[in-house]
């Protein structure tokens, strides 16, 4: 996936599950999963080329998700052609809301 596909990550409803995030600093793409309340930051899995690798995984802090890492803009999300986790469309319809 291109950079310019990605965004800053400005608010914690923005980390949901499925969504896709990039480092800042290196082209690895992972693919959220969901928050652990005990580790207190959000588990995320490796993914390349389609496919979220299940068997390795790593737990990140919201302050560093957001200081380091960029997320898949939402139009580029629509654009694939899976389809979108419904606590992004969640996510989404609460935003407008607000």
């Amino acid at each position: 996936m291109k950079s310019n596909n990605f965004q800053h990550i400005t608010d914690a409803y923005q980390l949901v599950s499925g969504a896709r995030i990039k480092s800042k600093y290196e082209d690895e793409i992972f693919e959220m999963g969901e928050y652990d309340a005990n580790k207190r930051g959000y588990t995320i899995y490796p993914y390349e080329e389609g496919l979220k690798f299940t068997d390795f995984s790593v737990v990140i802090s919201e302050k560093e998700l957001k200081t380091n890492y960029l997320i898949e803009d939402l139009k580029t999300a629509s654009l694939r052609k899976e389809t979108i986790s419904p606590e992004v469309m969640l996510a989404t319809r609460y935003l407008k809301s607000a």
